[in-house]
């Protein structure tokens, strides 16, 4: 058990491994009072958790639930709202925070933004763009998919006669796609759609993109940006996080085709909380808010500045690809100006699939994530962002480093072996 003065910490077994999945990630909380040597425990298995008072990721998400009414957690909620815009860059887009995964971000988007039968331009870079066309769908879209090659980004050129030949209701990028760790150009694909369909809303998917890479809501005209808690934003799995612009809140014109994901519904509470006041449509995760507030502030108001953990993730992403290119791994990202700073996708050598490496990496502590998709043991994924990558002192980054290359050479001896 660990004593914060009077208050008490739920027993937590410290855990060995380090989670560098591209989501969830770890979860850090350094435990100081009066000057106290820091302490570090873990929350789950495979999430380490620093806890710095009165930013208590741990403690939020572990203390006894308040009322979603209280002015304690009304505070809270005003506060999630307004570093939110932070985060992304916009003055006046209207942040929902709503229980649920990334994915109901597509389902805010498809219920309140497309009206059956409209057309949407799904720009399509791996696996999350083929499930937001399937989402759109689901809704009525008429949704036409602009494929890059794998490992690619889609040209601008493309876009734009794309955008030239019909009248698009919406075009979906997806910032960061997991399954590939490809990373298109937000803000030249905005320009361009500007430019050439100014009535066309944009809409990001940021789910492995928001906190690790740039976003500028306003100054690039984007009118959505969707996401969710447990990836670049460092809480725990369980919120979907949706900003959209003023003018993409007034588009709809009629009735939105789903209840839970209404806008109708909920931009009434947002506005309430947002003004300090409590409201009712359906009770919000407390905790889980609680511990993004603990996130939002050491991201928001605290060093690193948001514009040096930019820095920082590019940093370490060239770090790890240069490692991987140095063990002769293939990035999965054809370009390395359109391959993410928050995760690297390599592929595999010859002989060797995902389950010949994962489990020698978990055993050395470490935890990567296999491929998706029909090539799905042809490659592996790691994520390398939120407090893995800006609390160097940690030194979660060379474990991966050092775990990676011993997995490597061995899975190699073993390969031999069997040759032989």
């Amino acid at each position: 058990m660990v004593q914060i003065g009077m208050e008490e910490l739920t027993t937590v077994e410290r855990s060995s491994r380090l989670l560098a999945i591209p989501g969830p990630i770890e979860v850090t909380v350094e435990v100081s009072r009066n000057h106290k040597p820091k302490a570090i425990i873990a929350l789950a298995e495979g999430q380490n958790v620093s806890l710095t008072l009165p930013a208590q990721v741990l403690h939020a998400i572990a203390k006894p639930p308040i009322s979603h009414v209280s002015p304690q957690f009304v505070s809270v909620f005003r506060d999630c709202i307004h570093m939110t815009r932070k985060v992304v860059d916009t003055q006046d887009g209207q942040p929902f925070i709503i229980a649920g995964s990334g994915t109901l971000g597509w389902d805010q988007v498809a219920a309140n933004l497309v009206e059956p039968g409209e057309d949407v331009l799904v720009l399509q870079t791996g696996y999350f763009g083929d499930g937001f066309a399937d989402c759109l769908r689901t809704y009525g879209a008429k949704v036409e998919e602009l494929r890059a090659p794998r490992g690619s980004s889609v040209e601008q050129s493309r876009i734009e006669a794309a955008l030239k030949a019909n009248r698009y209701k919406a075009v979906t990028i997806t910032h960061v796609d997991t399954s590939t760790g490809v990373l298109s150009d937000v803000k030249e694909i905005a320009t361009t759609t500007r430019r050439v369909s100014p009535d066309t809303l944009i809409i990001l998917d940021g789910v492995c993109s928001v906190a690790s890479e740039e976003i500028r809501m306003d100054a690039w005209g984007i009118d959505v940006v969707l996401t969710a808690s447990q990836k670049g934003l460092g809480a725990p799995p369980g919120l979907s996080i949706v900003v959209a612009s003023q003018r993409a809140i007034k588009t709809r014109k009629t009735p939105v085709t789903s209840y839970f994901a209404s806008w109708k519904k909920w931009l009434p509470i947002m506005t309430a909380y947002g003004n300090d006041n409590p409201a009712y449509f359906g009770t919000p995760p407390v905790n889980l808010i609680q511990a993004y507030h603990a996130s939002l502030t050491q991201i928001t108001n605290s060093i690193p500045s948001l514009d040096e953990r930019f820095r920082l993730h590019k940093q370490v992403s060239q770090r790890i690809k240069a490692l991987a290119s140095q063990l002769g791994l293939a990035q999965l990202p054809q370009d390395p100006a359109h391959a993410a700073n928050g995760m690297t996708a390599v592929y595999l050598p010859d002989g060797l699939v995902a389950s010949d490496i994962l489990p020698r990496m978990a055993a050395k502590g470490v935890i990567v994530a296999a491929g998706l998709g029909d090539i799905k043991d042809k490659y592996i994924r790691i994520g390398h962002m939120g407090t893995s990558v800006v609390d160097a002192t940690r030194g979660d980054i060379d474990t991966i480093v050092q775990s990676l290359r011993a997995s490597l050479s061995e899975a190699k001896e073993a390969q031999k072996k069997i040759v032989i």
